[in-house]
């Protein structure tokens, strides 16, 4: 059997701990080429040494012979790296781009034991140590565009979101989390497939995102509106509707996603017919297909929890496939009249409102590029008066009643 590798390596950001004592330890997502992915925690010292133990190991592509061989990409000593982050003059490679150069290298280099070895699992990756109930442990995320670029960016702490469980939730594999009604989490990464990474107390791992509820309202809010004009994805897996609002898709199917859900099910428009589907089952057109974490089936959809006990007395509205449709139809009768729109002004341009109301007067119009410019320059046509019965009609009770007595006092002087 073929040993696994890392295929991939991304840092998240780091997480400031105060057990046992105050220290730094960095999140990385480790994806495996097994297809599975491991959310890790390693400091900077210990990965140093890992990249110093790597040059040794390889000495021609450290460039400990010949400098100009040197493949394996540098990093900065622990008490240099403090300094850049105050500083940000530093221009050595961070630990993010390390990361994505790392697994870059030949594979005799990127996949050899000793690098597998120190990106496996540890146990208190997965049960880290009880936190310190005095002081809490900050998290810093870095984005994926920062992840990119410079390291250093990585600077104030982002308080975690933090969600209740309206349902009890068992684990089916070792990368999710059993949670129990009303145990609150906080949320570390949310992801489109409706599989979330949370952390409760000491226990990490992934559950479907339809579990949670945020403490201060039903968050419909948070799902963006629907975007009618579509947007182009390709069927990667296929899937056969189990509910009378699901849509059945085969693979290599193209359809339009006109609205993403936060509980990973997207409304998905295939022609007339619209409906949910997994949007881990999707990849925007012309992308690379990717897998998604946090397993590869779907996650429950709400209407499908029992038991399900929210403390909100409002609960997520959510369209109906009707509306969908009725929307799609509307959204493709406006376009239609839009795209016609330009041809008929292009016909109609010689007759403008103020060219209308100018032949009304029997003013002579003149041609070419001359006559646009020359109604620039002329004042606005002021509007006719409204006759007297239309001002009756739309005007105050209490005006009304004034021109009623100044009529009847004029009728009795005559």
């Amino acid at each position: 059997m073929e040993d696994i590798y890392v295929r991939h390596l991304e840092l998240l950001g780091y997480e400031k701990r105060f057990f046992p004592s105050q220290h730094y330890v960095y999140m990385l997502m480790v994806k495996w080429s097994d297809l599975s992915e491991k959310l890790i925690y390693r400091t900077y010292p210990e990965i140093h040494t890992f990249h110093k133990s790597l040059k040794d190991m390889f000495p021609i592509e450290s460039g400990q012979i010949e400098k100009r061989d040197r493949i394996i990409p540098s990093l900065p000593a622990p008490r240099w790296l403090w300094e850049s982050e105050k500083s940000r003059e530093t221009t050595k490679s961070t630990l993010a781009e390390y990361c994505q150069k790392v697994i870059s290298l030949p594979p005799h280099i990127s996949r050899c034991k000793h690098l597998s070895n120190f990106f496996k699992v540890r146990p208190e990756d997965e049960n880290p140590p009880a936190p310190n109930t005095l002081k809490r442990a900050e998290t810093f995320l870095v984005s994926r565009d920062q992840a990119r670029g410079v390291a250093s960016e990585i600077s104030a702490p982002i308080i975690l979101d933090t969600y209740r469980v309206i349902a009890d939730f068992e684990k089916s594999t070792k990368y999710e989390i059993t949670l129990h009604t009303g145990d609150l989490v906080e949320i570390v990464e949310k992801n489109e497939n409706g599989w979330w990474f949370c952390q409760c107390e000491s226990k990490r791992g992934w559950i479907p995102a339809s579990y949670l509820e945020p403490l201060d309202g039903p968050d419909e809010a948070e799902d963006a509106e629907p975007n009618y004009e579509g947007d182009e994805h390709i069927t990667i897996q296929a899937y056969k509707a189990e509910q009378d609002d699901e849509i059945s898709l085969e693979v290599g199917e193209t359809v339009e996603v006109i609205h993403k859900l936060l509980d990973g099910w997207w409304v998905v428009r295939k022609g007339d017919e619209t409906g949910y589907f997994p949007s881990m089952f999707l990849s925007k057109a012309g992308k690379r297909e990717r897998l998604s974490p946090g397993g590869q089936r779907p996650p429950p959809r709400r209407s499908t929890i029992r038991n399900a006990k929210s403390i909100h007395n409002k609960s997520r509205q959510r369209l109906s496939q009707d509306t969908y449709r009725r929307n799609s139809r509307r959204y493709f009768q406006q376009k239609g009249s839009r795209l016609s729109e330009p041809q008929r002004n292009s016909k109609n341009a010689a007759k403008s409102p103020l060219k209308e109301r100018k032949n009304q007067d029997n003013i002579p119009e003149m041609s070419g590029s001359s006559s646009e410019s020359e109604l620039k320059k002329e004042a606005p046509v002021i509007p006719p008066r409204p006759s007297p019965e239309l001002i009756l009609e739309r005007c105050t009770d209490n005006t009304r009643k004034k021109v009623s007595i100044h009529k009847s006092r004029s009728s009795s002087s005559s």
